[in-house]
């Protein structure tokens, strides 16, 4: 069954690839959504999929790549969108 969530991952996550990392993962696991930096040292995003790929992400997204160090992950669930096609970076 689809779902949706919002993220924001708290940490050293800008400057180390973490937004390309996301959307290769994403991918990968054929979510749709976004992923981008914020003003304030933070990366969000919206995903969505199968709940076991969200699932798959938001365990990805706890770790980061190798140079990310992540202190937290929030997420909230979210109505389903219709029509998106892709993963994109904002």
């Amino acid at each position: 069954m689809s779902q949706r969530i919002s993220f924001k991952v708290h940490g050293t996550v800008q400057g180390v690839n973490f937004r390309s990392f996301t959307q290769k993962k994403a991918s990968a696991y054929g979510l749709t959504g976004w992923v981008s930096n914020t003003s304030n040292d933070k990366v969000i995003g919206e995903a969505q999929g199968d709940g076991e790929a969200v699932k798959k992400l938001l365990k990805d997204l706890n770790k980061g790549p190798s140079a990310a160090h992540v202190v937290k992950v929030e997420k909230e669930e979210l109505d389903v969108k219709e029509g998106e096609k892709a993963f994109s970076v904002r």
